[in-house]
């Protein structure tokens, strides 16, 4: 018989999408179902939701689900059952799910998610009869501080009759915890005693992510070196010590990505397709990637040196201010560089300037193209990913299919995921891509020296790519690992 999961998440592809966390949430009910998982999620009902759904089979409604009328609504993501909190008061808000148009938190964030926790705490608890079916849901996975609170109730605000469901709590990124006022805490129809240390107060307010990691009956992460990191104060965020009492039931599963969109062979987006066994074709993709840019590739400076890519969030968090910094040294070594993201305004304002002062070596691209960050995996030699910390990281995981040399620091799951070309490696025959330590001038100019040097042995370069792109970074694994853990909840 297969389990039943109830997946709470604030966004999922191809529905709504900022960040890394939509493509897991999405990717998740079909990487399950292979190991008798079957999965629904459950997404807050944006206008871009509540759009998507072409018939609005209401299968409840509530009169007051703090404070606000709400419907939930049966739907599909793919071929997986999906559910939809609509409660416009709440969600009917366009643009970005968590900020207004000025870039601020909605004032009611505490309530809009907590709203959906206790959404998803009625439906697994068997008290909305939202499946359509006699038995309910086997276990509870929550995502992210959006969804923290949902492990919460579960805990601390049920009533006698309500089924007893175990929770599973995940961490994308540690740094995004929803810290809100004590003032929310009486209107969150939880009672006193979860106002407590070993609850869901926080530095005298109420955490939505601490909330979860609390109360859910085990926590992962998603790489196995980030669950070891956030154990320690440089990346625990303030709640290591939560972290480290949680003991063994800290745990981390790799991301995968979706390896039907991500695939060089099959890739429409490409201005010519490839494979391992064809490389040679990736030089049409780097032409028309030097010609989207408006890079220089008329003259003689660039051969011996690769075309590095950036795709990334433009934030001290990722290692763009140490980047900047290593833009003159990259452009003296002969190399070029196309960067696309959007971040933080003097970091924007920085590699603008860096194109300015390097016309022809050095291109920017301001924003976020999901197209054309595909034509930059297929065109590129190389991609940086120098971040502080990286829960997971997919972007070095896109790279490594698509023969694109990662270039990455070592923590998180770019730890996980690239080998270092060291003698040893190299030796070996088994590296991916190259690592550095911290993230400072000296390390990452050091990287891009091994890098360029590397790609001047054009034999040990076609070794790099062919072995990244032999890795198996589907859902495969992961989703394996995901049902293991489930099952051994209600065992």
């Amino acid at each position: 018989m297969a389990l039943r999961v109830l997946s709470v998440t604030s966004e999922a592809v191809p529905l709504i999408k900022t960040g890394g966390l939509a493509d897991v949430a999405g990717a998740l009910p079909a990487a399950v179902a292979p190991h008798k998982i079957e999965m629904t999620t459950l997404l807050p009902g944006y206008p871009a939701v509540t759009a998507a759904l072409p018939r609005k089979r209401v299968v409840h409604a509530w009169d007051s689900l703090l404070g606000e009328p709400a419907r939930l609504i049966a739907g599909k993501l793919g071929d997986a059952p999906l559910l939809v909190l609509d409660a416009p008061g709440l969600f009917g808000r366009a643009g970005n799910p968590y900020v207004d148009p000025a870039g601020q938190d909605w004032s009611d964030n505490w309530r809009r998610f907590a709203a959906l926790g206790r959404a998803a705490a009625d439906i697994v608890g068997g008290l909305v009869p939202a499946t359509g079916k006699r038995r309910g849901f086997d276990v509870l996975h929550a995502h992210d501080w959006q969804a923290g609170m949902a492990p919460a109730y579960l805990r601390w605000a049920m009533p006698a009759q309500a089924l007893p469901v175990p929770s599973v709590m995940t961490i994308h990124n540690m740094a995004f915890q929803g810290w809100q006022s004590g003032e929310v805490f009486p209107r969150l129809g939880l009672p006193q005693a979860a106002w407590s240390v070993d609850g869901v107060e926080y530095h005298g307010g109420v955490g939505l992510l601490k909330a979860g990691l609390a109360a859910a009956s085990a926590i992962t992460t998603v790489s196995p070196t980030y669950a070891q990191e956030i154990r320690t104060a440089e990346f625990g965020m303030g709640l290591e010590g939560l972290i480290v009492s949680r003991g063994g039931d800290v745990s981390g599963i790799l991301n995968g990505i979706d390896t039907q969109v991500w695939n060089p062979e099959s890739d429409p987006l490409l201005a010519r397709r490839y494979g391992a066994a064809s490389l040679s074709r990736r030089m049409t993709n780097k032409h028309a990637l030097e010609a989207e840019f408006g890079l220089d590739a008329s003259g003689a400076q660039e051969r011996g040196a690769p075309l590095f890519i950036v795709v990334s969030r433009l934030t001290g968090q990722k290692g763009m201010d140490v980047l900047l910094e290593t833009v003159d040294h990259l452009v003296g070594s002969g190399a070029r560089l196309a960067v696309l993201g959007s971040g933080e305004a003097w970091i924007e304002a920085g590699f603008r300037a860096a194109a300015d002062r390097h016309p022809g070596r050095v291109a920017v691209r301001i924003g976020y193209d999901e197209d054309l960050s595909h034509r930059m995996q297929g065109g590129g030699d190389a991609i940086l990913v120098p971040s502080r910390y990286e829960p997971c990281g997919l972007t070095q995981l896109y790279a490594l299919a698509y023969g694109c040399v990662p270039v990455v620091a070592r923590t998180g799951g770019l730890a996980d995921t690239v080998i270092d070309a060291n003698p040893a490696a190299l030796a070996a025959g088994v590296a991916t891509g190259v690592q550095h330590g911290a993230v400072t001038y000296d390390s990452l100019s050091g990287a891009l020296s091994r890098a360029v040097a590397l790609y001047q042995r054009p034999d040990e370069w076609l070794r790099l790519q062919r072995n990244g792109m032999a890795c198996d970074f589907s859902w495969r694994a992961s989703g394996k690992a995901y049902a293991d853990l489930y099952r051994s909840l209600i065992a």
